[in-house]
């Protein structure tokens, strides 16, 4: 179950070593161990992922059963429209980052598309990574905390992918190559409006869109942006799955649907592409 890492293992750098000393030191795989030269290891998980934060995921870490609740509203095909974009601003990327990759399943559906990529899914639930390490033959998976840094060498990936995730403009200026793209999914304030209003999931901030360009443009340029909007039905069961993959799973949500409920699936598909030439 090594066969992802190796294909990405020269992407990735020692996290106590940075962590300690700033230096972005190597890894080898061995079996079924990655060290650096300083003789730190990280053991590969039976699934094939790494676990290299060296804490417990904190309490807003997906739970199992918001992982398996994303993957069957995942599998239902309604974000398919979103990926078809995102796969066609990176037709000519060949290493890719999902940050906050939960399952993989939007990176594995761009690897399908962009026949000759390989990816990387981090993310900091150890739930959705067990799956991601699993979700496509040319992608592997790491445990890891956007905000504590991303364990990669600087420069080492041509596309950053980031779908309803946390944003760390540093860090992915910092992995990105000279002119490489960032690709930002954020949901526009009708995304699952429906449901909202029946369920009382949390609500969407109406500022989103600008809070992201502002939070962007100092380190990237803004050069492609599609609006993806389109009704489907959910049944209750995958009305209530849509609930519980994101934050409401955290509270208290009511969800007593018994009837098939028609949503609006809204979002905006921002490209942008890294500035600087170091």
């Amino acid at each position: 179950m090594t066969g992802g890492l190796a294909q990405v293992v020269d992407w990735l750098i020692c996290p106590t070593c940075r962590r300690r000393t700033g230096a972005e030191e190597g890894l080898e795989l061995t079996e079924r161990t990655l060290r650096c030269r300083h003789g730190h290891s990280l053991d590969v998980a039976r699934q094939g992922h790494v676990t290299m934060i060296p804490a417990r995921p904190g309490i807003n870490a997906d739970t199992t059963e918001m992982v398996a609740a994303r993957q069957r509203v995942l599998d239902s095909g309604i974000f398919d429209p979103v990926d078809a974009v995102m796969a066609r601003q990176l037709a000519s990327s060949q290493r890719i980052l999902e940050a906050g990759a939960g399952t993989g399943h939007h990176l594995g559906k761009v690897l399908d598309a962009v026949g000759s990529a390989h990816g990387l899914a981090s993310d900091v639930s150890v739930a959705a990574v067990r799956r991601a390490a699993r979700a496509h033959p040319r992608m592997a998976a790491v445990v890891a905390d956007t905000w504590r840094g991303l364990p990669l060498r600087s420069g080492s990936v041509d596309a950053v992918m980031c779908v309803f995730a946390p944003r760390n403009r540093q860090e992915f200026h910092r992995v990105l190559s000279a002119g490489g793209l960032l690709v930002v999914v954020t949901p526009l304030s009708t995304h699952l409006a429906e449901l909202r209003e029946a369920t009382g999931m949390i609500g969407i901030q109406p500022d989103k869109r600008h809070q992201m360009m502002e939070g962007l443009v100092e380190s990237f340029t803004p050069f492609a942006h599609q609006t993806v909007s389109n009704v489907v039905t959910l049944d209750p069961r995958l009305a209530a799955d849509a609930v519980g993959m994101g934050p409401s799973a955290h509270h208290a949500t009511h969800v007593d649907l018994s009837e098939p409920i028609a949503v609006t699936v809204a979002v905006e598909v921002t490209t942008f592409r890294r500035r600087g030439g170091d």
